[in-house]
Parts: C-alpha cells; sequence; structure tokens
C-alpha cells in the first residue's frame, strides 16, 4: 500500500512549493477540486474531481492506493478545518503524508495586517451555526468565520443585526489569492444586502473601531471608555442576553446611586450594569450575582477590560445564594426568571432601611406578581414602561426599529 499525498495548495499554485510540484508530477491518480485541477490540465496522471461524497471518495483513494501513487490537492492547509484529518482518520495515519500550506486564515490577518492568534475559528460548512457563531461573536472580540453557499456574508450579517451587533465591523475578503482579490470593510447593516463571491472568508471584529463619526469616547488605546449607557457591541455577552443602553442608563437613574454604597446586581449577566453602576459607587462595592458559567465569564473580560476594581463576582443560584452577601443599600434585578418573586422577597429582607430596589422586567405577570411583592414587604412603588426605536441603515435611507417595551419597577424601602 502507497501511503497518500496531502498536498496544502495554500491560496493558489504560486504558494506550492518545488517540493509540492515534485510530489504531484509523480502522482498516478491527482485528486481535487475544479479551480485545483484546473491548474494542472497537462498533468498525465488520472484526475479525480472531490464532488461532495466524501465516504464514496475515501473508497476509491482505498482501492487505488494499494498500487498507485495517490495525491489530494487540499485548499489552504489540510490540518485546518481540511481534508487532512478525515483521511488519516479514514486511512491511518500511517497511510497518509501531509504537507501543510498557507491557511485562508493566515492570509485573510495578512491582508488587513491584524494578529490572529487571540481570533476564534468558526466552520459554517454543512452545519446550523446560528448557535456556535454567535457564541462565538459574545465570547471573543474576533472571529474569523469560513462561509459557505447557504450561510452567506449577507446571511452572518443579518444574524449579528438580530442578536444587536449592529456596530461590529465586518471584513468580507473574497478571492483572495486570485486577480479578482477584493477586500473591505462593512457594518452588518452594509453586508445585509450584497452580494458577495461563493469564494470568501469573513473577519468579525466586535472591538469598536473609532472613525470619524465616532461620537463614542476612547482611551488613549482607542478603546472605548466605560460610560452610561456603553453599546451593547462593547460588552462581551451571551447574544441577547443584556440590558439594552438606554435601558441601562434610565434602570441606574432609579437606583439613586452615590458613593460609598452597596449595590447587588442579580442575575447580572454580562455585568453590564454593575459595571456602569461603578461610575457612581466610588469607595462603594457592587456584588454581580450570577449563576451561568459562561456568563460568570464575560463579566470576568468585562471587568478586566474597564479596569473596574470595586466589583466582586459572585456565582450562585437565587434567592439561596444570597444569604451569605453583605447587606445592600440598592438592588438591581435584571434577570430572575421563574424564580423572579422569591429572589425579590429575600432580597427586600436583606435590603437596608431606606434601599431602593429595580427591577427590569418584559413580562405582564412579572410586572404584577413583582409590584405586589413589594407593596407586601412595605415598599413604596413606581412603575414607567419605556420603549426604545433606534435607526436602522437601510440601502436607500434608515428607519426605526423598535426594541422590546420594558417595565422598569421601583421601590423604596
Amino acid at each position: 500500500m502507497i501511503p497518500v499525498q496531502v498536498i496544502g495548495m495554500g491560496l493558489g499554485p504560486d504558494d506550492l512549493t518545488a517540493k509540492h510540484l515534485k510530489i504531484i508530477e509523480q502522482a498516478d491518480v491527482l485528486i481535487g477540486g475544479r479551480r485545483h485541477l484546473a491548474n494542472f490540465k497537462d498533468h498525465a496522471g488520472r484526475k479525480k474531481v472531490i464532488a461532495g461524497d466524501m465516504r464514496g471518495l475515501v473508497r476509491q483513494i482505498k482501492n487505488q492506493m494499494k498500487d498507485k501513487q495517490v495525491v489530494v490537492l487540499a485548499s489552504g492547509d489540510p490540518n485546518f478545518f481540511g481534508i487532512g484529518p478525515l483521511l488519516v482518520d479514514s486511512l491511518g495515519a500511517e497511510n497518509v503524508v501531509i504537507h501543510p500550506n498557507i491557511s485562508s486564515v493566515a492570509s485573510a490577518f495578512s491582508r488587513i495586517k491584524q494578529r490572529w492568534d487571540d481570533a476564534a475559528v468558526v466552520s459554517l460548512h454543512g452545519r446550523r451555526p446560528e448557535k456556535s457563531f454567535l457564541e462565538a461573536v459574545a465570547r471573543h472580540d474576533k472571529v474569523v468565520v469560513f462561509t459557505d453557499v447557504q450561510n452567506t456574508p449577507g446571511w452572518l450579517a443579518r444574524q449579528l443585526s438580530e442578536a444587536g451587533y449592529e456596530q461590529v465591523k465586518m471584513c468580507v475578503l473574497e478571492n483572495l489569492g486570485t486577480p479578482q482579490e477584493h477586500v473591505a470593510w462593512y457594518l452588518p447593516a452594509e453586508a445585509a444586502g450584497r452580494e458577495f463571491s461563493a469564494l470568501n472568508i469573513v473577519v468579525v471584529q466586535k472591538s469598536m473601531i473609532p472613525d470619524k463619526n465616532s461620537s463614542i469616547p476612547l482611551d488613549e488605546n482607542g478603546r472605548p471608555q466605560l460610560h452610561l449607557g456603553m453599546p451593547e457591541a462593547c460588552y462581551h455577552r451571551e447574544a441577547g442576553l443584556i440590558t439594552k443602553a438606554e435601558i441601562r442608563a434610565i434602570s441606574i437613574s432609579k437606583l439613586f446611586l452615590w458613593p460609598g454604597l452597596v449595590l447587588w446586581d442579580l442575575g447580572a449577566g454580562s455585568g453590564s450594569v454593575a459595571l456602569e453602576a461603578s461610575l457612581l459607587l466610588r469607595g462603594g462595592k457592587i456584588i454581580a450575582v450570577e449563576q451561568n458559567p459562561d456568563r460568570l465569564s464575560h463579566i470576568r473580560q468585562n471587568k478586566k477590560q474597564f479596569k473596574v476594581r470595586n466589583l466582586d463576582i459572585v456565582q450562585a443560584k437565587l434567592p439561596a445564594g444570597l444569604k451569605d452577601l453583605p447587606p445592600p443599600d440598592r438592588i438591581f434585578i435584571g434577570g430572575g426568571g421563574k424564580d423572579l418573586l422569591p429572589i425579590i422577597e429575600e432580597a427586600g429582607d436583606r435590603l437596608k432601611p431606606g434601599g431602593i430596589m429595580v427591577i427590569n422586567t418584559i413580562l405582564f405577570s412579572s410586572l404584577d406578581g413583582a409590584m405586589a411583592t413589594l407593596q407586601r414587604l412595605g415598599f413604596s412603588t413606581e412603575v414607567v414602561q419605556v420603549q426604545v426605536n433606534r435607526g436602522k441603515a437601510m440601502p436607500s435611507g434608515e428607519r426605526l426599529e423598535a426594541l422590546n417595551p420594558v417595565w422598569i419597577i421601583s421601590g423604596c424601602r
């Protein structure tokens, strides 16, 4: 049995070395995609196009490698989201020789002149990608996406917009390594309605990039400075699970914060309310309580990013996890789900006299239950309903897009 030679093509034939070319020349059977085989029209060996039936391809290779030299041409680097691992698993490591080359990810970041050791890579080929893609964007400032014919850059842009990432930047790199190469940056709204070449790779960059139209204050390193009502894209977060900027600013105003107070942020999610509250609580303490491990990681990343020192992060299930915390002067509840009313009751018992509790909810049942529970505990109550409409770019202009209306409930003990 003759070991199969797997050649990484890089971006194209110009990336092949003399060693690669010699191996290809000696092939009895040359296997690859149509565009790869088109570079070797005069090759004397038998040619086989990879057409999608990978099981059938592996069977043919097993038969032919008994007495023929089989060479497989692979895009980029064969072991990076490529055919290499499949052939090793199917044929045995001793029967496969892999020759690496430049990956499309390395090429993409060379074009945009950025490091990529801090980037996450997601492949959408043949998968249902919504969750994995958005989770990667929530966890990382930089995400590289291998698209396919269904999950195009336009599809990515729409997913980003729907998840609240309107201000991230997308770099779509089309036809890398060919005369038709095109590299451009877009906002999701700009990319959503465009057509792109099927041969592309996308870099999603969540870190906000300042431009001449930016009104967001930036620090000396060009990153957003912490302020009230930060855009959601500034935070590490789980897709969709963050108090929106406008609601956050109003809710913090209802807490009546000043230096030296102790604030509990219960069901903290990304920690956005706790972080922005820290601006008004110099000398005080904020305790962010969250049960979900991924969201705790987001809070820690956000705390580090914005250098907030008076924030303690506690992993606990509510309401049981409240018993060991220091008594608060202020409480914010942005998450509680089915346990909201028991959380209000337990938290209310711990709140200092004269303290204030603020609750956000979008459900009528939670509104009624929260108001009734606060009043039963002796709180004076207030409720406001906030409806936010944001401008959304369209190909021919701009329209308003409504966010979910939110009830902001305040109780003073």
